[in-house]
């Protein structure tokens, strides 16, 4: 927990960890309505063991698998927990969909239930909770050895961000708002209190926010704009579909496709603005007496030797997924003029470009918020330094 002194400093550094605290405790039993979905009644997911395997009606072809494999489980926990059911591993011929499973496998399951008696247990996918929960404590605990009190507080702003994105945001798009707003409002909101984190709520902080702010809004803007020329539907987005068939007939998939532009951009920007402010910062220390614009300029350059590298940092991010995909236009030797023109193509063109059109105007933004907060507040000092003496 922070140590709060009566100092002010102190109590502007430490102020962002007790709100972020506050609101993760409020997130973490705010409930987000959908827990008693209808898709659930009657039916139990929990852990089993699997004790036996039939692939007796599996049929192989070399490739893939079709048919369905049986398997000998045992539940590992709730109300059936101890019992021995028999579960249906359904297989669609699908590499990328389905899984096989070995004697000693944990599988999640389905157990559909009435009163005390279990119906039929279909298999979903394997077990991975305990390993994800192991990769994550080593995750948390490197960052905290590292990088001490500064790694618990990344640590803080990145649960608050899952919880902000699963609590708030994903069930109001459900809820049909607006997925500008709301994807703005939180974004922004984030925005603050992580770069708060890292300085505190101070000039750096504001210097910062305001630069990435910036720089959100441009990619928010060019993003929209773009979409609509390109004529993206947001059905592009993998399983969007599957909401419209669940009974999300009034989602607008297509702004949510928008939002998702800012939002996945939103990390590299508040990195580079977070970058250039302490650059400005460190330059203003060693040199009180320069000018705001003398500072912006310092900033600026940073900003152009950051943006080449962070522009191609969004490259890798966002096609990484995609190299199978490049691979198979490669094997079928298609064109380039027709590879641009595909729209799948085309929505990752919009999330590259235009994440990068935010960075390259969050540069100047932020350094020139920087020169304007940072060079300001020094000379501010120096004036009053010769009183104090």
């Amino acid at each position: 927990m922070p140590n709060l002194t009566h100092s002010p400093q102190s109590l502007r550094y430490h102020a962002p960890v007790w709100v972020c605290l506050i609101l993760v405790l409020i997130l973490i039993v705010l409930p987000t309505g959908y827990e008693d979905n209808v898709v659930f009644q009657e039916s139990d997911i929990r852990p089993a063991l699997v004790l036996e395997t039939d692939d007796s009606t599996v049929i192989d072809t070399g490739l893939v698998r079709s048919g369905e494999q049986r398997c000998r489980l045992e539940v590992l926990s709730g109300p059936f927990k101890g019992q021995i059911v028999e579960g249906k591993n359904a297989l669609n011929g699908s590499l990328e969909q389905d899984k096989l499973f070995a004697v000693g496998d944990k599988a999640l399951v389905r157990i559909n239930y009435e009163g005390d008696q279990v119906l039929s247990v279909s298999m979903i996918d394997h077990y991975r909770m305990p390993w994800e929960l192991v990769m994550g404590a080593v995750f948390v605990l490197l960052l905290v050895l590292f990088a001490g009190k500064t790694g618990i507080r990344a640590v803080l702003s990145f649960i608050l961000t899952v919880l902000m994105i699963w609590k708030v945001m994903v069930p109001l798009y459900l809820k049909n708002w607006n997925p500008i707003w709301v994807g703005l409002f939180i974004t922004l909101a984030l925005t603050v209190l992580i770069i708060a984190l890292v300085y505190g709520f101070d000039r750096r902080c504001a210097a910062a926010v305001s630069g990435s702010a910036l720089g959100i809004l441009v990619t928010c803007i060019m993003g929209m704009v773009f979409t609509d020329l390109f004529k993206i539907h947001g059905a592009v987005m993998s399983y969007s579909e599957s909401l419209l068939y669940a009974g999300y007939q009034d989602l607008n998939l297509t702004r949510i496709f928008m939002a998702s532009i800012f939002i996945g951009a939103s990390g590299a920007i508040m990195d580079l603005s977070v970058d250039i402010t302490s650059a400005v910062y460190e330059v203003v220390e060693k040199r009180p007496d320069l000018s705001w614009w003398e500072a912006a300029r310092s900033g600026m350059n940073v900003g152009r030797a950051a943006m080449g590298t962070m522009t191609t940092t969004l490259l890798f991010a966002y096609s990484g997924g995609y190299v199978a995909l490049l691979m198979v236009f490669m094997a079928q030797g298609t064109p380039l003029s027709n590879i641009f023109n595909y729209k799948y193509v085309a929505a990752e063109l919009i999330h590259t470009v235009i994440g990068s059109f935010g960075l390259v105007t969050v540069a100047p933004f932020t350094a020139l918020c920087a020169g304007f907060f940072l060079a300001k507040r020094k000379t501010a000092v120096c004036e009053q330094e010769p009183e104090q003496v």
